[in-house]
């Protein structure tokens, strides 16, 4: 890799969801450039799959965290959402080898203790006789979600733009929202949060999350601070493989961020499915089935 001042690399992926989804460009997901500066090198190795199809190798300790609390909508513009946008997200499940850099990402942007996550990487296997895979699991943003419904104080809500969110401002931590979900999507924050001084005078905004509260609930937001600023969630920057896609239902266009689909063609041709149907919640992320894998199953430590 060139060093830092190869001025030819960028240090965030931008994306324009105001010009439209099929226009995005991808830029390399990895350098120098990324390197948290003082930030010791781990010793674990992991592959990244770059913008022009190279796979090469680079150690976690190069990887900065690209957290993100730009302009994030409070009040009532947060309740709203975004102006005729329904977002979705499609997991590559032929991607996933459990690097676990989304899990990180979500972690350090959302102030989350080491062992609360919101994105959860689950080992799945369908029958004895079948392969075992890896499947990312965040909040599916149901169309028909039952911890709207069951939330006696409106702090669990449904936007314009199809996210679920949580307004810890009014969250009294009844834990309903965490009992009706059948995808136990939730956390609550048992603890005080990590890293709280990193926080300390910082607006709450339930489009990022932030400032976490103890004795409320949280969950996967899908990053909306990040979209209204033309970017994609942190999950999907940050993984490796180029796992997750993230999009707009009504432009039908979804992209990891150097691979750009048509939602309704992805679906379609790679037989796309949503998880746990049969509950009628309606989810907002597909799943691409675990066919003709990129890497094959290994067990990893944090399996």
């Amino acid at each position: 890799m060139k060093k830092k001042d190869d001025k030819s690399r960028r240090k965030f992926l931008r994306y324009t969801f105001g010009a439209g989804l099929g226009t995005l460009i991808g830029v390399p997901l990895i350098s120098n450039s990324f390197a948290q500066e003082g930030k010791p090198l781990s010793g674990d190795k992991i592959k990244l799959l770059t913008t022009d199809g190279k796979v090469i190798e680079v150690d976690k300790g190069e990887l900065k965290n690209m957290a993100s609390y730009a302009h994030p909508a409070i009040d009532k513009e947060a309740r709203k959402g975004l102006p005729n946008r329904k977002f979705v997200m499609v997991i590559d499940l032929s991607r996933c080898k459990n690097a676990r850099a989304c899990v990180e990402s979500c972690q350090y942007a959302h102030q989350l203790r080491p062992e609360q996550e919101f994105m959860k990487v689950l080992k799945m296997q369908d029958t004895e006789k079948t392969a075992p895979y890896w499947m990312p699991k965040p909040c599916f943003h149901c169309d028909n979600a039952t911890c709207v419904d069951v939330c006696p104080v409106y702090a669990t809500y449904k936007r314009d733009d199809g996210l679920v969110l949580v307004d810890s401002n009014r969250c009294i931590g009844c834990k309903y929202c965490m009992v009706a979900c059948p995808y136990e999507a939730r956390v609550f924050h048992w603890k005080e949060p990590f890293r709280k001084e990193e926080f300390e005078g910082m607006d709450y905004s339930p489009e990022t999350s932030v400032p976490v509260k103890q004795g409320t609930v949280g969950k996967c937001d899908f990053c909306p601070d990040l979209a209204r600023n033309d970017q994609l969630p942190h999950c999907a920057t940050a993984c490796p493989e180029g796992v997750i896609y993230f999009g707009d239902y009504n432009e039908d266009t979804v992209t990891n961020g150097y691979e750009t689909h048509r939602l309704s063609e992805l679906i379609e041709k790679k037989s796309a499915y949503r998880y746990l149907p049969h509950y009628g919640t309606e989810p907002n992320v597909y799943y691409l089935p675990p066919v003709d894998r990129i890497y094959p199953f290994e067990e990893t430590k944090n399996s």
